[in-house]
């Protein structure tokens, strides 16, 4: 087939039109028409294909139900990058076959799930000399973007070292661990990459060196069997007797939003404390609100993240349907899941600096807190759904500055996502840009090549001495 030109900016190919594909990346290429077209899909959903088809005026002959049917020699290179978002055991085929075919590749994290995957990708990527980036988002927020600045100008000194940790909330982990699409290793990835490959690499990122030990501990301890409440049944919504307490209730994340609604009473804006208020506890009122306020009706009726992941259907019906028959309706001590529900991992860089880096999924906030302590000063920085803040604390002068600080915004990565396609289109656009990227295919492996010692410290009760693992 004929490759499709897009004279203001770039075209792609999307491969996997889903919450990552469709609903973030997606989103902002809307906003970024004059930047970036899509003239191409692999979706094996339909309804989510069709939707994402429609938003491109994407011919029904470029829309396929299967990576394979897009990424083969028939069809060949029809643009200039290729967005592979699928699950994770999924990335490594179409990644790497999108990089043959000569596309430069943005794909989402964790890279691949075994270290050989991992390493072929980045080979192939240098081979072909084509971009291969991977979605570390973090790097491209405001907040770790002032972190990395507040370093390189020298404010903390000498880096001593780090304390680290991702507070997964207790109702987000559920969604994606337990219930959710990486509640199993096996058929996903270990949830240290899964989950934290963003923090390990931030870690690398700021540190600037390669990991010399890791050393890592972790259980599932909460959500298994032997903790279930007496007389909860398999589902949610099958008369528990404990619904009303239990913090883990289905329909009250689903159908209404009510655990992130909860997190709008934490802004300094007293309209959006105002509007929390009359959605957790006066619906009603609120309902007659929406006619003469029509954005209010979207938040009654909760068709934001996470419902959008259990269902294309955002009505009361559908999402009860999903409820009734997928798996996020279950009773999250009745689940499949086998990923440590807390973890720890200790980490040794070559240049001296010791840190830590804590996953836990019982936060009461979701969001990563982070201390650097430095020869000079330390910051302290705060980066959740409740908002985020950075503050410099001066050891000579015993001063604090706050040098970032922002109110709630409800994105699960802030401004990260944005700040990844502006740059991977940018570099696609001018050459020079490519030089300014945060990030490699190369940098990207070393920070999971630590994951992937770290859950070999935790399996195996050992020290692992990174040099064994390279």
């Amino acid at each position: 087939m004929k490759k499709n030109t897009n004279k203001s900016g770039i075209t792609a190919v999307l491969v996997g039109a889903g919450a990552r594909g469709k609903d973030a990346y997606g989103k902002w290429a809307l906003k970024n028409k004059d930047k970036i077209r899509f003239v191409a899909v692999a979706e094996p959903i339909q309804e989510r294909r069709e939707i994402f088809a429609n938003e491109w005026n994407i011919p029904i002959e470029y829309q396929f139900s299967t990576w394979v049917k897009l990424l083969n020699d028939k069809v060949g290179t029809i643009a200039d990058a290729c967005l592979v978002c699928t699950q994770d055991q999924m990335h490594t085929a179409p990644a790497l076959k999108a990089l043959e075919l000569g596309y430069h590749v943005l794909l989402e994290k964790p890279m691949a799930t075994s270290e050989e995957n991992c390493k072929k990708l980045v080979q192939k990527s240098e081979e072909m000399n084509k971009q291969l980036r991977i979605c570390h988002v973090a790097r491209y927020t405001t907040l770790f973007s002032k972190i990395k600045e507040a370093i390189k100008d020298g404010l903390i000194g000498q880096i001593i070292n780090i304390e680290h940790s991702e507070n997964v909330a207790y109702w987000h982990f559920p969604h994606g661990y337990v219930r959710g699409t990486w509640r199993r290793a096996s058929e996903s990835s270990p949830v240290i990459l899964a989950k934290t490959c963003h923090d390990l690499d931030l870690l690398y990122w700021l540190v600037e060196s390669k990991s010399k030990f890791v050393h890592s501990f972790g259980e599932l301890t909460h959500y298994k069997p032997e903790n279930t409440p007496k007389g909860a049944p398999d589902r949610c919504i099958e008369g528990c007797p404990i619904a009303e307490d239990c913090p883990w209730y289905s329909p009250r994340l689903y159908l209404h939003g009510k655990p992130i609604i909860r997190i709008m009473k934490r802004s300094k804006k007293r309209r959006l404390r105002f509007f929390a208020e009359l959605l957790l506890n006066h619906r009603t009122f609120l309902k007659y609100l929406s006619y003469l306020v029509k954005p209010l009706k979207k938040l009654l009726e909760w068709k934001r993240w996470p419902a959008t992941v259990i269902t294309e259907d955002l009505s009361y019906e559908g999402k009860m349907k999903a409820l009734k028959e997928g798996p996020w309706g279950r009773c999250v001590y009745k689940c499949d899941n086998d990923v440590p529900d807390h973890q720890i991992v200790s980490i040794q860089f070559e240049n001296g600096v010791t840190a830590s880096m804590t996953m836990h999924g019982h936060s009461f906030l979701d969001g990563r807190w982070i201390r650097i302590s430095g020869s000079k000063g330390t910051l302290m920085g705060k980066f959740t759904y409740g908002g985020e803040k950075l503050v410099y604390h001066d050891h000579r002068y015993v001063k604090d500055k706050v040098l970032w600080e922002m109110d709630i915004t409800f994105e699960a990565h802030s401004d990260g996502d944005a700040g990844l396609m502006e740059s991977f289109v940018s570099s696609l656009l001018n050459e020079d840009k490519q030089k300014e990227a945060l990030t490699s295919a190369r940098e990207s492996l070393e920070s999971h090549i630590m994951g992937f010692a770290a859950e070999k410290s935790r399996l195996e009760k050992i020290v692992v001495n990174m040099d064994d693992m390279r």
